[in-house]
């Protein structure tokens, strides 16, 4: 595919858009904050063991009428084991909800005997220790990513780099927090997925733009960007089309457990791909990147010819 959008000269626009999002999103974390789940709350998880296969739907409509619309059911092991999470109720006993539950669930069961496989309590601490683990996860990875993209190109590069990837799940936290859908483990594994996608789109983008530098020595880093960016367009195009195509197939058809996994990595994905062509790039023009900058350092004649 042979095109020639000229990228750049949107740059502005695209950063000042950026920008926008960026502040309403740090808004609302500060002011809404994320709506964690009980991986990071604390609460009550009650594994259940039915002899035929049971279906979910009926389940969930139970817990709800019952006043229990928070509740997480699925499927644990195979489709006769089913798994309910419960987060902290204030003022009530745990084991007190634990067993309303139970007998909720044995009597909807309709006569089956329902075995009580385990009743496991997940305190508060452990809850703050999974947030703050989680949190320097992703802190500790933007580091690596700052140093190996220091080694492999210029240091310009990689400030455009971070700042792609610091855009990318600031924007994604976002999204999670305005419209308050719920945050666990499984959206913290697809933020850190989100950083390795976007980081391997941008290294693309970034290794044309090097090799540009050197052949392209006439034209101006504008343009040489530009090209860049056009010549890994398809690149980019089929890899987040594919990557979406079955994000989508997971969103819809992969059931309410994995729905939050694969919703944060469709907007990490599609986020991703706008911050390597607009943010990463843009970062390092702004910075000052220059064909000298790129260039290998020149060999010193006498001191070759100096060697025996």
């Amino acid at each position: 595919m042979n095109t020639k959008f000229n990228f750049m000269s949107g740059r502005k626009i695209a950063m000042a858009i950026s920008a926008l999002l960026i502040l309403i999103s740090l808004g609302s974390l500060v002011t809404r904050g994320l709506n964690v789940g009980i991986d990071f709350t604390g609460g009550t998880v009650i594994e259940l063991g039915y002899p035929n296969t049971v279906d979910l739907q009926p389940i969930r409509e139970t817990l709800v009428k019952a006043g229990y619309g928070d509740a997480i059911v699925q499927h644990f092991g195979s489709a006769k084991e089913v798994l309910v999470r419960l987060a902290p109720r204030e003022g009530q006993d745990k084991a007190e909800v634990s067993s309303q539950v139970i007998q909720l669930l044995r009597q909807q069961a309709a006569g089956e005997e329902v075995q009580v496989r385990r009743v496991d309590f997940v305190g508060p601490q452990v809850g703050e220790e999974l947030r703050e683990d989680g949190g320097l996860a992703v802190l500790y990875a933007l580091i690596a990513i700052l140093i190996y993209v220091s080694l492999r190109f210029e240091y310009r590069f990689s400030l455009g780099a971070v700042a792609a990837l610091i855009h990318d799940v600031v924007i994604t936290l976002g999204v999670f927090s305005v419209l308050q859908l719920e945050f666990d483990l499984s959206v913290l594994a697809a933020i850190l997925a989100v950083i390795g996608y976007s980081l391997n789109d941008t290294i693309v983008v970034f290794d044309r733009i090097r090799e540009n530098f050197r052949k392209l020595r006439k034209r101006t880093p504008i343009e040489v960007v530009n090209i860049s960016i056009n010549e890994t367009l398809s690149r980019t195009l089929v890899t987040s089309l594919t990557t979406l195509l079955v994000l989508f197939s997971l969103y819809l058809f992969g059931g309410e457990v994995i729905a939050s996994f694969a919703l944060a990595l469709i907007i990490g994905v599609l986020v991703g791909t706008y911050s390597s062509i607009y943010v990463a790039s843009s970062t390092a023009l702004m910075m000052g990147i220059s064909r000298i900058d790129l260039m290998p350092p020149e060999k010193n004649e006498n001191e070759a010819d100096a060697r025996p």
